[in-house]
Parts: structure tokens; sequence; C-alpha cells
């Protein structure tokens, strides 16, 4: 008998490990996933041991660094390797990390949630969305994640590389650095790619750099 994996983000095999290089990941239609089989063994995400880290910034220069947290996940392993999971990204936990200034910290943060008056869907509105999800799919020889990210309602599927364990008790993921481009979950906010008429030092980059550490036990 099946059992349906948590519909609710990371991971992978047995002490698997992929190039540590930052790349740009493809972004493609999101892909058909699967369910769990009888003899999966089930680990829960350890949100307090799990984080998101990410960074953007202008074509001109400068720019923020900060995190997100995990709101729940559910990862299942057969044999030693991951089959399968889901993970939920609570975005209403966007911080950022490099601002000590605390009325400009509340002021980006504000903007990048949407929760500053009139600038709503500049970013990812999280009043209208909460949460943003990942599902993984498969992992591939190489260590290579592949799964669907589902932000501001729209999915698409993302491969990253990383470096999981897998053991009988415990699961952990940590990511290599990794781009994904925003306007392809519509984030367009000063996008020179969106909005031709931009002056440059108004531009912000598409590509935003993300860095997975997650843990998960059974």
């Amino acid at each position: 008998m099946k059992k349906s994996i948590l519909t609710l983000f990371a991971v992978a095999a047995l002490s698997l490990t992929a190039c540590n290089e930052k790349k740009s990941v493809d972004t493609n239609e999101a892909l058909e996933t699967t369910e769990a089989t009888a003899t999966s063994v089930e680990y829960k995400v350890d949100t307090e041991n799990s984080q998101i880290e990410w960074a953007g910034g202008k074509i001109a220069g400068g720019g923020h660094t900060g995190t997100i947290d995990l709101e729940d996940g559910l990862v299942c392993a057969e044999n030693g390797k991951v089959t399968l999971g889901k993970f939920v990204i609570d975005m209403n936990t966007i911080a950022s990390t490099d601002l000590t200034d605390e009325t400009r910290k509340a002021d980006l943060e504000a903007h990048l949630k949407g929760t500053a008056e009139g600038k709503e869907n500049d970013f990812f509105n999280v009043t209208e969305f909460p949460v943003a999800t990942f599902e993984l799919v498969t992992v591939k020889e190489d260590s290579t994640i592949v799964g669907n990210l589902t932000m501001k309602g729209k999915t698409n599927s993302i491969e990253f590389p990383a470096t999981v364990t897998v053991t009988d008790n415990e699961i952990t993921i940590n990511s290599a650095e990794f781009d994904i481009d925003r306007t392809k979950w519509g984030v367009n906010f000063n996008s020179g790619s969106v909005f031709g008429d931009l002056a440059k030092e108004s531009i912000i980059k598409d590509n935003i750099t993300v860095k997975i550490s997650v843990k998960a036990t059974r």
C-alpha cells in the first residue's frame, strides 16, 4: 500500500558529494511527482537546525544577504537512498543578515515580504503567498538534486548540487551555492530583463544566490 508524501524542501543519498562551485540552475516546466512506497522510511525535517541562505544585489554593485526558515518537511528514503520529499518554506521569516541598523533592516525585510504599504507585489507578497515549497523528485547519480520549486503560485523545476548523507537516524543536506532566476516566479521588481527603461543604478540582478542546509531525523 502506497503512502502519499506530505503535501507541503531538501534530499538525497548515501554520502553523495557534488562540486562546490556556484552555478546557475536550469529552470524548466514542473516535473511529474511520485508517491512513497510501503517500504520507504520517513524522516521529518528538523526546522530548528535547517535554514536557507540567500544573497541578492544590483547590477551596479552592492546588495544584501539573509536567511529564510523552513516551516515543515518530510523526506523518504529506501535502501539508503532518498527517493522523494516535500519541504515548506516560511516566507514570513525572510530576514536580512547584513544590515545592523534596525530601521534599515526592518524596511528591507518589509519590502521583501511585501508588508510595506504599496509594495505588496514588488517581491514575495507573503500575505497572499505565505509559504513556498520544494518537492524533491529525484537525486541523480552525481548527487544533483532535481525537484519542483513553487513560489508566488508558480512552479518550475530546478536542479542543484549538494553534499548529502543518509544514516539510519538522520539525513543531512548541504548544497553548494547556486543561482535561481527570480523572474521565473514573477518576482520582477527592478529587473532589467523585464523593464527595459530602468537606469543602470536601479537594476537588481535577476539571479538570487541560494544555499541550503537541512537536517531531517526519524
